[in-house]
């Protein structure tokens, strides 16, 4: 599985000749980037309205003047974004027992320098996969969710004895409404929601609110 031709490398580093060493290496494999000096700018992208809604990571280096490494990984988990912007530190040997603690917080991986370039590129590689796999779940939810929002307060109360296994007697008893009603409603629902099974739709809902 190769990443998306429109994927993303944020380079996260204080030094120059790094930035540039990385990013050609990125455009040896086909991989664009943007390269950031210093943590600070790279959250004033963040609080300009960046979501990532293409395939992206970061190369973070560990120890930069001003916001750090850590803080800035801090800041992306504080705002939700760790899974779908996937985290590779760039670190040195003594700070490798940091990178570790941050693998175990969130981080996707961190490279040692001086890094191997087919080792690196292969985890950014991984890195954009998963984002990728990442932002087509939060889609998926979003595309469900909308679904929902479709549905009428008694389409919901149907819905969620029916992703119980209820009949549809049942479910008329509780309700209070005929049979015949509890039908065109199921019916409804599962048009809506785009199932064709009772399993089906328990396994919808359980991606986009809690169990009923």
């Amino acid at each position: 599985m190769q990443p998306a031709p429109d994927a993303t490398v944020f380079i996260v580093d204080d030094d120059e000749s790094v930035r540039d060493a990385l990013a050609w290496l990125l455009r040896s494999r086909h991989l664009p980037s943007e390269r950031f000096a210093a943590g600070e700018d790279f959250e004033a992208m963040l609080e300009g309205g960046f979501q990532p809604e293409q395939p992206c990571c970061l190369l973070l280096d560990v120890r930069m003047p001003g916001m750090s490494g850590l803080a800035l990984f801090d800041r992306l988990v504080a705002r939700g974004l760790a899974d779908a912007m996937p985290v590779i530190f760039l670190t040195g040997h003594a700070d490798v027992p940091t990178a570790v603690d941050m693998v175990k917080r969130g981080a996707f991986d961190f490279c040692e320098k001086p890094f191997s370039d087919n080792a690196l590129v292969d985890r950014v590689e991984q890195a954009l996969q998963r984002s990728a796999q990442v932002q087509a779940g939060w889609r998926e939810r979003r595309r469900l969710a909308a679904r929902l929002a479709e549905l009428t307060e008694r389409e919901r109360d149907v819905m969620r004895l029916v992703a119980r296994g209820l009949p549809n007697k049942l479910i008329a008893d509780q309700l209070a409404i005929s049979v015949r009603t509890v039908e065109v409603h199921r019916a409804r629902v599962f048009d809506k929601m785009e199932v064709k099974s009772a399993v089906e739709l328990a396994n919808v809902l359980r991606d986009v609110e809690p169990a009923p």
